[in-house]
């Protein structure tokens, strides 16, 4: 459906932050103008509308900006509480909860993950695996409180916690490849494995995440550049 005003998501294609917007816009059924930006060539667009962070994804509603993933997911939710599925729940306890574990995500899980995704040697590799494997834990702990049973962080639909996850998952999938590493092994975390299963395999998950062979080449060539001697900072 067309969205009230007009609607415009300021991305990159490999970002999951991004990946966040667009889920929520697609789960709510709303049309908007996609404009991929260049993170190292940040346009005047970009800037203007985002001058704190220069970060994306940014939506712009009715020329308004709306920046910061989890904000840009809730304020989608919030404008469009009659559009499509709810992506926080109705109880003021279960929507705080929801809060909580998609700030645990970016807080905790990915501070975590993300010494693995920069690591250049089997060494590093292992040591930042084994410094992930706590907060999976604990994200899988929290899947079994937060779907009480059922297929998804959300319940029977997804929710918050669900988009804040799974907007990695395909990033998991070629730092995995590239480490010889498994996250979400089945064999530690039989439910955080089946819901990733099921959550990629939405229609609407699919229309989001980017191709895998291409990310994989991209990641790839963001470990040769990190670990040549004048690599990224």
């Amino acid at each position: 459906m067309a969205a009230g005003g007009e609607l415009q998501l300021l991305g990159s294609w490999y970002s999951p932050y991004v990946i966040r917007a667009q889920l929520a816009l697609g789960l709510k059924g709303l049309s908007y103008e996609y404009i991929e930006q260049d993170l190292f060539d940040k346009s005047d667009l970009l800037l203007q509308h985002n001058p704190v962070h220069k970060k994306v994804p940014v939506l712009i509603h009715g020329g308004k900006p709306v920046c910061e993933s989890l904000v840009v997911v809730q304020y989608i939710d919030e404008t469009w509480a009659g559009t499509g599925p709810a992506l926080l729940p109705a109880d003021a306890h279960d929507r705080a909860t929801a809060r909580f574990w998609a700030a645990y995500v970016d807080d905790k899980l990915f501070q975590s993950w993300r010494a693995l995704f920069r690591s250049t040697t089997d060494e590093q590799r292992a040591e930042a695996f084994k410094n992930t494997v706590p907060q999976v834990e604990t994200m899988e702990r929290a899947f079994w409180e937060c779907s009480k049973g059922k297929d998804f962080f959300g319940g029977d639909a997804v929710g918050l916690v669900d988009i804040a996850l799974g907007s990695f998952l395909m990033w998991y999938k070629v730092v995995d490849e590239v480490a010889g590493a498994n996250l979400l092994d089945e064999a530690k975390f039989p439910g955080l494995a089946a819901w990733a299963e099921r959550f990629l395999a939405l229609d609407v998950v699919k229309e989001a995440m980017p191709e895998y062979g291409r990310l994989l080449e991209h990641y790839k060539g963001f470990i040769a550049n990190l670990a040549a001697p004048a690599g990224y900072n």
